[in-house]
């Protein structure tokens, strides 16, 4: 049993669907968030939520690329060091800080609003129980890691209570919900030119396997480049399947805007399935949400510890930042990384009020930063290597990538997130160029996964 257990089949499936958590889980917010963008207009929604996951399969066909170069994990920090200098390496590293905020922000947020959906008497206290749920989420990441098999299991129950939801819209009538329209606030095409990248939130954590592989010590390279490729491709079919399934089944019942206290996903589920199936489908939705701020809670911190100054293999003191930040308990957490999360995330959420589609404009900017600094990396080193038509897919991967963080920027409030992604590099730099420039910065996702050393004093 143990063997079996332990075998390449059971690993790659507590793998994939582990990772595959947070672009999962966005689904609860993604599609909402695209209809709302699109003014109600349910007749383009199905349309914007198409060009979302083809754009997802262009980022994921060049990410298939970057696991393939970097086997051992390292994602856009360790293609953009390598390619432009290690001092590059601080723009993706500055953007996946945001990143991990914003997904905890938006996940406990989503969370509170699945958990309102059911219970509407609750609210009034939105935010007290968003912010309860970060507390609550950082408090168990204090015990480690939960483990592999148990986002797995979550990320499962998650995709077969939502083909169920699927399944059943497509047997009832349609049964109007929310508010809609069927008029966009522009024409057609510029309608879902501007609402698809607000859906982009869909997106974040699709690159997770590039670095994640870095977790399987027991594979060797080729088996983590399968394993990471294996699992970009999952991703693609669930998320997109999934995503497009329920945007489907929104359009065939009419799902529109919902209500202040309910959300579209817990309007639709609640028409196409029976009560005891709503209540099995928001709960799901909530734990797997809080799943990934969780995931979050854990990379974050690792990745502020493997900043950290430390005794390096030699005797020698690396990392940048304060020591205490590489400082863990019993379960080897880092618990000052975890308390910043805690109190940054916590900010955040407050200042959005707890509710997670004031958050989707600003969460899409950070991973696209990360996924354009990833793309540009990777096309310097196919035009490097004659590679002319892995070349072309880059360049039109980074294409795709810049118009969507441009269009997204346009709309004024994103800008906060590309200034604190970039605030944060340049900080990050500042201190790095102040310590001598140490080597090893690029790989700093890969050392988030290694094992603990000890810190060096102040």
């Amino acid at each position: 049993m143990r063997a079996v257990l332990h075998s390449r089949p059971v690993l790659l499936v507590a793998f994939a669907f582990a990772v595959m958590a947070d672009p999962v889980s966005s689904v609860a917010y993604a599609i909402e968030a695209a209809l709302r963008a699109l003014g109600g207009d349910l007749g383009l929604l199905l349309t914007t939520m198409g060009l979302v996951v083809a754009i997802i399969g262009v980022i994921i066909v060049n990410y298939q690329q970057l696991v393939a170069r970097y086997p051992q994990g390292g994602g856009a920090a360790a293609a953009a060091g390598e390619a432009f200098g290690e001092a590059w390496a601080f723009i993706p590293i500055g953007a996946l800080i945001v990143d991990f905020v914003l997904t905890i922000a938006i996940s406990v947020s989503a969370g509170a609003s699945a958990i309102i959906a059911y219970l509407p008497g609750a609210a009034p206290w939105r935010l007290p129980l968003a912010l309860g749920l970060i507390v609550l989420v950082g408090g168990i990441t204090w015990f480690g890691h939960l483990g592999r098999a148990f986002f797995a299991v979550l990320t499962v129950l998650f995709i077969v209570f939502g083909v169920v939801v699927v399944i059943g819209a497509f047997t009832t009538g349609a049964h109007p919900t929310g508010t809609s329209t069927g008029q966009a606030p522009h024409s057609p095409p510029l309608a879902v030119a501007l609402a698809f990248p607000v859906a982009m939130a869909l997106a974040t954590g699709v690159e997770a396997p590039s670095s994640a592989i870095a977790q399987l010590g027991q594979l060797d390279d080729t088996g983590r480049r399968r394993f990471g490729r294996i699992t970009l491709w999952l991703t693609l079919g669930i998320v997109g399947g999934l995503t497009l399934g329920l945007t489907a089944a929104a359009v065939h019942l009419g799902a529109g805007v919902p209500a202040a206290e309910s959300t579209q996903l817990a309007d639709l589920a609640q028409v196409a399935t029976s009560p005891p199936v709503f209540a099995l489908f928001q709960g799901a939705t909530a734990l797997l949400l809080l799943s990934a701020a969780s995931s979050s809670f854990q990379a974050g911190p690792g990745l502020l510890k493997a900043l950290a100054r430390r005794a390096g293999a030699s005797g020698k003191g690396v990392g940048i930042l304060p020591s205490f930040l590489g400082r863990t308990n019993t379960h080897h957490t880092p618990y000052w990384g975890v308390a910043v999360f805690v109190l940054i995330s916590a900010g955040v959420t407050a200042g959005a009020g707890g509710r997670d589609q004031e958050l989707v404009l600003f969460y899409a900017v950070a991973v696209f930063i990360s996924f354009l600094a990833g793309l540009v990396a990777m096309a310097h080193f196919s035009r490097r290597d004659r590679a002319h038509g892995w070349l072309a897919v880059n360049l039109f991967g980074a294409l795709v990538v810049a118009f969507t963080l441009v269009v997204n920027l346009a709309r004024g409030e994103p800008l906060v997130s590309l200034a604190a992604s970039l605030i944060i590099a340049g900080v990050l730099h500042r201190v790095w160029v102040r310590a001598g420039r140490p080597r090893g910065i690029a790989h700093a996702a890969v050392e988030a996964e290694a094992p603990y050393s000890e810190p060096v004093e102040d």
